[in-house]
């Protein structure tokens, strides 16, 4: 097999992962009545402020909010590169907004979407909450209503829209974030 061959066929493997979750993206379940919204984790600033990615997942998880009140889980642990946890930026975020302090819970020891939901789950039931709403980016949502069938949370997903200049980024990105999930699925 050539060098040209092997190009192509990987930029045909790149190509389907970008097609494989955009189609995912846009065959989403429609949205169910929640008791609760789970806000996942994205980047913080050096600055301490939400990356741009974490705003907009804040703005839709608001929107919900703002028309029917519940309470918010926000998670994320501090990165390496991270001034505070993800959670405790999300939370102060919320609470700056307007929302309740009472209505924001923030976990703050999970490092990926697996450990997010696992927290999340662990409050939901310690609060008798049984329906979630996961907020995330719009290329994570399946794949994070996947988690959450695997974790045993009743869920469906509201994505929050990705800048449209990262589109095959993100898109590839997470393709390749899907087949670490079928591999870990399979062990």
């Amino acid at each position: 097999m050539g060098i040209a061959a092997l190009v192509l066929l990987c930029l045909l493997a790149a190509a389907g992962l970008i097609g494989f979750v955009y189609i995912k993206e846009k065959t989403l379940p429609p949205q169910q009545e929640s008791d609760v919204i789970i806000v996942l984790g994205a980047q913080v600033k050096p600055d301490g402020t939400p990356s741009e990615a974490l705003r907009r997942r804040l703005t839709a998880a608001l929107e919900t909010y703002r028309q029917h009140r519940q309470i918010i889980i926000v998670c994320g642990a501090q990165g390496g590169n991270e001034p505070r946890a993800e959670g405790d930026v999300m939370r102060d975020w919320l609470i700056d907004a307007g929302v309740p302090q009472e209505d924001v819970i923030a976990e703050t020891a999970s490092f990926n979407t697996r450990q997010n939901l696992d927290y999340a789950k662990a409050i939901m039931e310690h609060r008798g909450l049984t329906q979630a709403l996961v907020v995330t980016s719009d290329y994570h949502v399946a794949r994070a209503l996947e988690l959450c069938r695997q974790a045993g949370i009743r869920a469906t997903g509201k994505g929050s829209p990705s800048k449209p200049e990262y589109f095959i980024k993100n898109h590839f990105r997470e393709g390749l974030s899907w087949i670490k999930f079928w591999l870990e699925s399979m062990l």
